[in-house]
């Protein structure tokens, strides 16, 4: 484990170096691109050379694991060690001038995250987890939130578009109306996916549930959620399977079991 921990030093350092070559480009003003391939052009130029360092720094770290080539892709190798990453999780913010976005990496052992980074540079927050060990943000050991459904603030997600899928869709729409007839507090959806289940594991937010296939998005903060000793199951409360569970819930003690009744 010490040298896993010392890794994930490591770790943390190339996503912050790929932290800063992105921020030193953003820029405040929202792209002028007016649609898809005009604004997927914008963010290549951008996105591909910070990718191509967070995978030159990583590879020399750890040479013998795989490179999971699209974030995009919803599937999750489930043998041998991969690097799992995302050099600008929440790419509609970055081009929209906005500072929800982050530098996500993590290693999968047999489709498991054995360590996580996720590093939102302009927000001045960093979460790391280490597999059996703990979870922390900016160096400072993390909990999540006991607060009661009646004071919560949670958050969700769109089901990723690629596919499409009209099932996790529809969904995800009559879950929303479920848990705001609940009686939560706060519905709110405050940029990218792992940044927002990794702040569950910090109680900056109470809960995070999304629904469709959404492993290679969602493993980064859970794995950070759940060493801080959060709930992260499927949205029925059962163990969440990344290439199996049509839903995802992480939550605070005093949420899950109420949130998992409203969403199934």
């Amino acid at each position: 484990m010490e040298h896993m921990s010392e890794l994930l030093v490591r770790v943390e350092a190339a996503v912050r170096e790929t932290g800063a070559r992105l921020t030193e480009l953003h820029r405040p003003e929202p792209t002028r691109a007016t649609d898809r391939p005009a604004a997927m052009r914008a963010f290549a130029e951008l996105d591909a050379p910070a990718a191509e360092l967070l995978r030159e720094r990583l590879s020399a770290l750890h040479p013998q694991a795989g490179w999971v080539a699209e974030e995009l892709d919803t599937a999750v190798p489930t043998s041998g060690d991969w690097w799992l990453c995302d050099a600008t999780d929440g790419a509609i913010q970055y081009l929209l001038g906005l500072p929800h976005w982050a530098v996500t990496a993590t290693l999968l052992r047999d489709g498991e995250p054995l360590l996580a980074v996720v590093h939102a540079p302009q927000l001045g927050l960093t979460y790391t987890a280490l597999c059996g060990t703990g979870a922390w943000l900016n160096g400072r050991p993390i909990a999540p939130s006991r607060r009661e459904l009646a004071a919560a603030v949670v958050a969700t997600s769109q089901p990723p578009t690629v596919p499409a899928d009209p099932t996790a869709v529809h969904r995800a729409g009559s879950s929303l109306s479920a848990v705001l007839s609940g009686g939560v507090l706060a519905v709110r959806n405050l940029g990218p996916t792992s940044l927002q289940v990794a702040q569950v594991g910090s109680g900056h937010l109470d809960a995070f549930w999304e629904f469709g296939l959404d492993g290679a998005n969602l493993l980064p903060g859970a794995l950070i959620a759940a060493e801080a000793g959060a709930m992260v199951t499927d949205h029925t409360g059962a163990p969440w399977r990344p290439a199996e569970s049509a839903g995802f819930l992480a939550a605070g003690p005093g949420t899950h079991a109420e949130l998992a009744r409203l969403l199934s």
